[in-house]
């Protein structure tokens, strides 16, 4: 077997690194700092305090925050052209993974001029975007450690892929302090979107010995610790140890690619503007039992790192269903809003998505609405 794996970019993390962001825009050539971040992460007190440290080190920056929770292309056609007109400068994601993925967005589209994200299939091969810094302010999406994010297309009612090798984060800084006190309800869906990565990394057609030796040690940080910082939002370990392990699986997926769980996540979302995680949540387990006979190592991989035995399938599935339990996460898809006509409509768009043709065993259409009827 011959393997090629790029390198994993450079990673600042521990209590209090934030501090530290002055030197980090200096290092990638820039004075002036483009910060991309969500419309409600301010009233958190990050925002201002990521601020105050640029302007006490005399670099001059810009704050955009007009990133929703599922951002469009429309929002990231704004964010490019205001950055712009900003003009030259690092580009600094600050936020969860909505602020990361339009980032990667808006730096790419400011450095192709009259490109719009609607061409996000052609510009995987564009000019390049503006260097990135991302900074996480959630343990989930990974999204630091790639350089693709996912926009919707509010009129196509679809997930976008748009992405360049250029505006993957030149430095990812991860900040547990930045985390403390995040709901409970957040932590639980990024945090399992952090451990569906891990998992579907491991069964992933994509699989490698290094997307798995990053996954297993993800599974095992996150079905450890995302309970317990569920349960206590202001524990500075637990929220350390899940970070840490939610970047893990970032590298994991950004290698592997991931599979159906998401393809049906994408899908819902785009319905139903359930929260990610939140969706992924509602079809894991179950998407697990349907791929077990094409994922049996994967799955016995899972159980192990979760320290359940005797390490098999059926371990993992009901290990995550604990896990699921523990953090109340798990929901029928008609409290996310779905109708039962929706469901072919939706089990369509999650077989189309990219993602699913990495799945284990592929699904036809018909057995994806099977399977959303099941939790219905």
């Amino acid at each position: 077997m011959r393997l090629s794996v790029e390198p994993t970019g450079r990673t600042e993390y521990g209590p209090g690194v934030i501090a530290e962001l002055p030197g980090f825009v200096d290092s990638l050539g820039h004075r002036r700092a483009f910060v991309v971040t969500d419309r409600g992460l301010r009233a958190t007190g990050i925002v201002e305090r990521v601020e105050k440290i640029l302007a006490a080190a005399g670099i001059e920056h810009a704050v955009h925050e007009d990133i929703g929770p599922n951002p469009s292309t429309a929002e990231l056609d704004r964010g490019a052209a205001r950055l712009r007109a900003f003009g030259t400068a690092t580009v600094l994601a600050l936020g969860g993974g909505s602020a990361l993925d339009a980032a990667k967005g808006v730096s790419l589209l400011a450095g192709n001029p009259g490109a719009a994200a609607a061409d996000a299939d052609r510009l995987w091969d564009a000019a390049a975007g503006l260097p990135l810094i991302a900074v996480p302010t959630t343990a989930g999406t990974g999204a630091e450690t790639n350089g693709f994010g996912v926009t919707e297309d509010v009129c196509a009612r679809r997930k976008v892929y748009i992405g360049h090798a250029s505006v993957k984060p030149r430095i990812a800084v991860l900040d547990p302090e930045l985390t403390l006190g995040l709901p409970a309800g957040i932590t639980a869906a990024t945090g399992l979107d952090a451990l569906v990565h891990g998992i579907e990394s491991l069964a992933s057609r994509g699989a490698t010995p290094f997307s798995a030796a990053y996954a297993t040690q993800a599974v095992g940080l996150v079905g450890r610790w995302l309970p317990v910082a569920y349960r206590d939002g202001g524990d500075l370990e637990a929220r350390a140890e899940l970070m840490l392990g939610a970047h893990l699986a970032g590298h994991a997926l950004t290698l592997s690619g991931l599979g159906l769980v998401h393809g049906i996540g994408h899908a819902l979302t785009a319905h139903t503007g359930t929260p990610h995680g939140v969706a992924l949540a509602a079809v894991l387990e179950e998407v697990m039992q349907f791929s077990a006979a094409a994922a049996g190592e994967a799955y016995e991989a899972t159980a192990r790192a979760l320290h359940v035995t005797p390490a098999g399938s059926a371990a993992a599935i009901e290990a995550v269903r604990e896990i699921s339990g523990a953090i109340e996460i798990k929901r029928p898809l008609r409290e996310l809003g779905v109708t039962r006509e929706e469901i072919p409509e939706i089990a369509a768009a999650a077989v189309a998505d990219a993602v699913t043709k990495n799945a284990p065993r592929l699904p036809s259409a018909a057995e994806v609405a099977e399977l959303l009827r099941s939790v219905y």
